[in-house]
């Protein structure tokens, strides 16, 4: 019998899984709606499908290779989890001071901070502290840590983030102060600065901790539930989960620390993109890749992904390795809503898998993105390779109803109104990868990998644009042959 691997890209509204055939690289695709309340159901759902029509049976797959944005999504939603934070004295409040200085992509005069993914009140200060080159100058006051774990564990905060002062420099604290907190609260998920970005600069250091601590019981919850089933489906194989960089972790690490894994979907649409650009000749291309929660824009560069260890996602900077792409919360399901003060708003909020658009027919009332480009007549009413039909009638209610009736405007320009605030949004993305960083955009092809029912109108000319048959499948490949490079 033939061995088989299997590459699966679970999104917020979609989950595509290719199957690769390890003796003759013959590949088949498949596409399905994500199951936001357990994402490894639509994972199993496409993975059995694609297998009874291939007749392939599960014992034959040898290796899994995944692609995921369920640590992305819930940082750009913000939809993690409540998490308890141990800081030195006196740095209280280091998440709220953060840096002094607005996003580059918004309007210094109307822009409000955004709210912290920890409250202070959930902000626990402990006395010690240790010098810059890992003296320790106050010892760790164990009662303290106890006292914390202890309040942590009464209000159900399962999930705690330890960050001290120079602890790159000197672990110890923070070693002891994990084992005090196991020991108080057993069931509690903790993650360590000096595990997770050991290195100065309290406020990233910091805010990255935090971040690994906000999606690390979704992560760990989701990958857990994956196994076993797998376990139950008879599949006898390895997992590997893409990291930001481009590159792979096994599943028990992403378990760990989860953060890596922040922008695992959007390296897997980069490195999509390289493969296009080298089978069609492209030496410099953008890579944008929108999907139903979020768009992602790489740019490529003689076929060399920029990569940094500053980057961003969403509001929050994460300083690990990764590579270098622009992450907005707008994408085919996100939300189109009129604020308090008559203002129209696109994003972050979506509607993911379920309820979905409007259009989908599955409950949903808000307007989105999606059925915007439906009442406008833009895309079909089939999509997702006919497995899911459109309803157009239901889109236009929802659009007439929260869009244009409380502008006071028609429904067609309302549907327009969305687009072309969603567009602004993507072109600004676009605009940051390449303008802003000496970038001369016609020097460029754009590689649209558009999972999502929509597709940006740039203002700034690029060379040409390109676009794959399969957009969303294809995404899940280069975790494949990423992969497969690295295996024996």
């Amino acid at each position: 019998m033939d061995n088989y691997s299997v590459a699966v890209d679970v999104g917020g509204t979609f989950t595509d899984v290719v199957l690769c055939n390890l003796d003759t690289n013959q590949q088949s695709v498949f596409k399905t709606p994500s199951t936001p309340d357990d994402p490894s159901a639509g994972f199993l759902t496409g993975l059995r499908q694609i297998l009874e029509v291939n007749g392939v049976k599960p014992a034959q797959v040898k290796h899994i290779f995944h692609g995921t944005t369920i640590a992305t999504n819930a940082i750009l939603e913000n939809k993690g989890s409540r998490v308890g934070v141990l800081v030195p004295e006196g740095f209280k409040y280091v998440l709220e001071i953060g840096r002094h200085g607005t996003p580059r992509l918004v309007n210094p005069n109307s822009w409000i901070k955004p709210e912290r993914p920890v409250r202070p009140r959930d902000i626990e200060e402990i006395p010690e502290r240790v010098s810059s080159d890992g003296e320790i100058l106050i010892p760790l006051d164990e009662t303290a840590v106890r006292r914390a774990a202890r309040r942590f564990r009464d209000e159900g905060i399962l999930s705690i983030a330890v960050s001290f002062l120079h602890s790159y420099a000197n672990r110890d604290h923070e070693s002891r102060a994990r084992e005090l907190i196991l020991e108080e609260f057993p069931n509690a998920q903790v993650s360590l600065s000096s595990e997770v970005l050991a290195v100065f600069r309290e406020y990233e250091r910091t805010i990255t901790t935090v971040l690994n601590a906000y999606v690390m019981p979704r992560v760990s919850t989701y990958l857990g539930n994956l196994e076993q089933a797998l376990e139950g489906e008879k599949v006898d194989s390895t997992v590997s989960i893409m990291k930001s960089n481009g590159g792979i972790v096994g599943s028990s690490v992403a378990v760990r620390q989860p953060v890596h894994t922040a922008l695992s979907g959007p390296a897997a649409g980069v490195m999509a993109t390289l493969q296009i650009a080298e089978s069609t000749g492209v030496l410099n291309c953008i890579s944008f890749d929108m999907g139903g929660t979020s768009t992602d824009v790489s740019l490529i560069k003689e076929r060399h992904p920029t990569t940094n260890l500053g980057g961003n996602l969403g509001d929050w900077p994460i300083q690990l390795p990764m590579l270098d792409i622009v992450t907005i919360g707008c994408g085919g399901g996100s939300i189109a809503a009129v604020s308090a003060s008559g203002g129209l708003s696109v994003g972050p909020a979506s509607a993911g898998a379920v309820p979905g658009p409007a259009c989908y027919g599955k409950g949903g009332e808000a307007p989105t993105v999606t059925d915007a480009n439906l009442v406008l007549g833009r895309i079909n009413t089939q999509i997702a390779g006919g497995i899911l039909s459109l309803d157009g009638r239901a889109a236009a209610e929802a659009i007439q109803q929260n869009i244009a009736s409380p502008l006071g405007l028609d429904q067609n320009a309302a549907a327009n109104g969305i687009l072309k605030i969603a567009n602004n949004t993507m072109v600004g993305a676009i605009r940051n990868i390449s303008v802003e960083r000496g970038h001369d955009p016609k020097d460029f092809a754009l590689v649209v990998d558009v999972a999502a029912e929509a597709s940006p109108q740039s203002p700034h000319p690029v060379d040409c644009p390109l676009a794959p048959p399969a957009p969303g499948p294809f995404r899940a490949r280069p975790a494949m042959a990423r992969a497969e490079r690295l295996l024996p």
